[in-house]
């Protein structure tokens, strides 16, 4: 993984409203930049069983989306980019199943990866 991308971290750009707005936690939707291309990014996303396919979000079954082809695929490069969406990105999505499960789902799927 090269990046992940969510307010909790201090590091991303709105932490300071994050923590503002969400002093006990709150999000469980985030993007993350695998290590490689827009192809690395579909095999990962192709290789989830437990993951739905889906650009919803906050639904109570874990959701994989790949931005750059689905819900900004309107978007130029450049304009994906200045949005922080590189062809690598992933958006998850961390629905009610069990995180053993989550875990395991995306620990084959990076294995499937490398």
């Amino acid at each position: 993984m090269e990046k992940v991308n969510h307010p909790a971290l201090e590091s991303h750009p709105d932490h300071a409203a994050y923590k503002k707005y969400f002093p006990t936690g709150a999000g469980s939707i985030f993007t993350f930049e695998i290590k490689g291309t827009a192809e690395t990014a579909k095999k990962f996303i192709d290789s989830l069983e437990l993951f739905s396919l889906l650009a919803n979000v906050a639904d109570v079954k874990s959701l994989v989306i790949h931005p750059a082809s689905t819900t900004h695929s309107q978007m130029n490069e450049s304009e994906l980019a200045d949005s922080g969406i590189q062809p690598n990105t992933i958006r998850l999505s961390i629905g009610t199943e069990h995180i053993d499960d989550i875990l395991s789902d995306l620990d084959e799927a990076f294995e499937a990866v490398k």
